[in-house]
């Protein structure tokens, strides 16, 4: 199974790419969807479409793991928390457009399931990502919370599957 993480972002989107068959799991891609912060809003949004669009006609995942909506600290400025919705519009639309299966995992799920705690900090599931994916060098924060995402349905997908079961 191919699954797809999305980290919604205005300025930035993550993207991650991974391989699963239940037991091993591989990176495939990984990359920053980087509109440009300067230019006009709806183009950036049209940036992180068709970037998004591309990566899911080169890989044709099966699934697409986008974070869920989530109140918080990134909550309390309402400018940037329209700016992040309109972001996730696109992305949902992207991936519908696509016409791939889509879940949505919670920032406290995945960071229960990649390092056994909920409130763990965000440094923390960006090095558990690079160590469990095996991932050398740089890989920026954006992306790995996307292979994040990816990677934690991946540890749900074989339990959906049996619940379900088979598929």
């Amino acid at each position: 199974m191919i699954l797809l993480g999305i980290d919604p972002g205005s300025v930035k989107t993550g993207y991650g790419v991974i391989a699963s068959d239940g037991r091993d799991i591989k990176v495939l891609d990984y990359g920053v969807i980087r509109p440009g912060a300067k230019k006009n809003f709806e183009i950036r949004l049209l940036a992180i479409h068709d970037g998004l669009a591309d990566v899911m006609a080169a890989h044709k995942p099966d699934l697409a793991v986008v974070e869920g909506v989530f109140h918080g600290t990134r909550a309390r400025n309402i400018g940037s928390v329209l700016k992040l919705a309109h972001a996730r519009g696109v992305v949902l639309l992207a991936v519908a457009r696509a016409g791939v299966e889509m879940v949505e995992v919670t920032p406290a799920d995945v960071k229960k399931s990649i390092t056994g705690h909920g409130r763990a900090e965000k440094s923390q599931v960006q090095e558990m990502v690079k160590l469990l994916l095996k991932l050398k060098g740089r890989v920026p924060e954006d992306a790995a919370d996307a292979l994040a995402l990816a990677l934690t349905q991946s540890y749900r997908r074989p339990l959906v599957i049996a619940t379900r079961g088979g598929e």
